[in-house]
């Protein structure tokens, strides 16, 4: 039999990893999941209202790249969140979810070669896998760059050399960062599109976690970007319904970037795209005008964080996250903490080491685990009692 070699060496995909780990134990108490980044918040009532209205239209082919009503309503939210006008037709795609255009994108931009050698893509570590699949998928090579507390959560791609930086072609960053909830603040951005422009990559910002957030909204890569007049190409930005919007089945994303991208993205998405049908497009344009919900949303998160402030006050390593709704707590070692948790209380989390990579003979999520503030507050209180004593109690 004939199978590719390129995909061989991908371990398995953190859940079924987890189920692996965990499937055959039995737990030590009323099930809590907290693994999953799946929102349990209400979406808004008239959701389903918009979808009823508009079902005669799924007999029709749904536009590939978006209907012009949710192309213009993703547009108007870009500009009220981030002060950026853009065009509807040229500068704007509808996804199918974000991950579809975060791996898509790779496919569609990065070239063969970058100054005759092999192209680099980063990616920070730990990271949504997407990124690493793109890489091999287009011949690239995934460099794996630290995203630890000594660089605040966030990959330093600036620390990387002239020889990694003259080979680079993506640079994905993930902001707020998925799992540590840390925020790349201006001077990030502008040192990062700073170096882009200098060695001529792309960046790729991934921020479906922007609207959940403690305090100041975080600052987006295309606003700083057009405040610094780099090039129109130079950054794509990513977003969805999925946290924002408590819609994750909905799957309504976007990318936005320089007419020259959009147009080779919507080009490789005529052959390859599965776009959403229009009853769930004329949704999605009604989410994406109304920031209601949004706002409490956060608040309802900001509730649980600051329960999650209480409970593991004075606890050793402990960083209140500023954005996204994941806890990245340390432990000694995050497959044996995950299963103590599990069969002692019933609490399910996921394991660092599962969402980042061996680099340099070092993973950095080995000695921490995720947990998700997706349940109710009572629910997520509960369990967040039972992990700190757990995990953080005196023998």
């Amino acid at each position: 039999m004939i199978f590719p070699e390129r995909f061989s060496n991908l371990p398995a995909y953190a859940f079924p990893r987890l189920r692996a780990l965990l499937d055959h134990l039995e737990p030590g108490g009323p099930v809590v999941h907290m693994t999953i980044g799946e929102p349990k918040h209400a979406f808004p009532d008239w959701v389903t209202d918009e979808i009823v209205a508009h079902a005669a239209t799924f007999n029709r082919y749904p536009p590939n790249e978006g209907a012009p009503e949710l192309l213009e309503a993703i547009a108007g939210w870009v500009e009220r969140r981030y002060g950026v006008p853009v065009d509807a037709d040229t500068e704007v795609m509808a996804l199918n979810g974000t991950r579809e255009g975060l791996y898509n994108s790779a496919m569609a931009l990065c070239p063969e070669t970058k100054n005759g050698e092999q192209p680099l893509i980063l990616t920070p570590n730990p990271f949504y896998q997407v990124y690493a699949v793109a890489a091999i998928s287009v011949g690239a090579e995934a460099l794996f760059v630290p995203a630890t507390d000594a660089s605040g959560h966030l990959p330093d791609f600036a620390g990387l050399s002239e020889a990694q930086l003259q080979r680079t072609a993506v640079a994905y960053v993930c902001s707020p960062a998925n799992p540590q909830g840390a925020v790349a603040d201006r001077a990030y951005w502008e040192q990062l599109i700073g170096l882009a422009e200098k060695y001529d990559f792309k960046i790729f910002a991934d921020e479906c976690y922007s609207e959940i957030y403690r305090g100041e909204a975080p600052t987006g890569a295309i606003q700083v970007a057009r405040d610094m007049g780099a090039d129109p190409e130079r950054v794509l930005i990513f977003h969805s319904l999925s946290k924002r919007s408590n819609l994750a089945g909905l799957r309504s994303g976007f990318v936005c970037g320089g007419p020259e991208s959009i147009r080779r993205i919507k080009q490789l998405r005529s052959y390859s795209g599965a776009p959403l049908p229009l009853p769930l497009q004329m949704a999605a344009v009604k989410v994406w005008q109304d920031e209601e919900h949004v706002i409490e949303n956060r608040r309802l998160y900001a509730e649980k964080f600051e329960l999650a402030d209480e409970i593991f006050a004075g606890i050793e390593g402990y960083q209140s996250p500023n954005a996204g709704f994941f806890l990245w707590l340390p432990v000694e070692d995050g497959e044996a903490a995950t299963v103590k948790l599990w069969t002692e209380t019933g609490v399910r989390v996921l394991p660092g080491a599962y969402l980042s990579r061996d680099a340099d003979g070092e993973n950095p999520g080995k000695g921490y685990i995720r947990a998700a503030l997706v349940a109710p507050k009572t629910e997520v209180a509960e369990a967040l009692v039972k992990l700190r004593d757990c995990l953080y109690g005196q023998e």
